[in-house]
């Protein structure tokens, strides 16, 4: 029992002298990661204004696009309206040269047509109604 006393403090007494190597060089360790001086920090927070900055200019570029896809699919819907509105204009021009003024319908029509600017508008709704 006597040499396992002397053993444990031999051991005791090795792990005493190694742990404050081991802390020193720890320190030294992490000592390296921080910056030191304040030529590094400087570098550091320009590092991060241009990373910041590109994010920036590309939330930006983002942006942008997205307003001129919104922008483009504005003038599709326009042009697709203008060209449904062509449609039927011709529809209605078809329709008034058609209908009998003395007709119920034709009747009907001609006191429809009293609260628009002109018969082909009249028209016009009256055959976007009945679609």
């Amino acid at each position: 029992m006597d040499s396992l006393d002397k053993l444990l403090a031999q051991l005791e007494t090795e792990y005493k002298e190694v742990q404050p190597q081991q802390q020193q060089s720890k320190s030294a360790t992490a000592k390296s990661f921080i910056p030191s001086s304040p030529k590094s920090a400087s570098f550091m927070d320009k590092l991060l204004a241009d990373v910041k900055a590109d994010f920036a200019e590309e939330d930006a570029a983002i942006e942008l696009k997205r307003q001129q896809e919104l922008e483009q699919e504005r003038i599709r819907q326009e042009q697709l309206k203008a060209k449904q509105l062509e449609g039927l204009k011709v529809q209605a021009k078809e329709w008034l040269t058609k209908v009998d003024p003395l007709s119920s319908e034709g009747l009907w029509f001609e006191r429809f047509a009293e609260s628009y600017p002109s018969k082909l508008e009249a028209a016009i709704e009256y055959l976007r109604s009945n679609e």
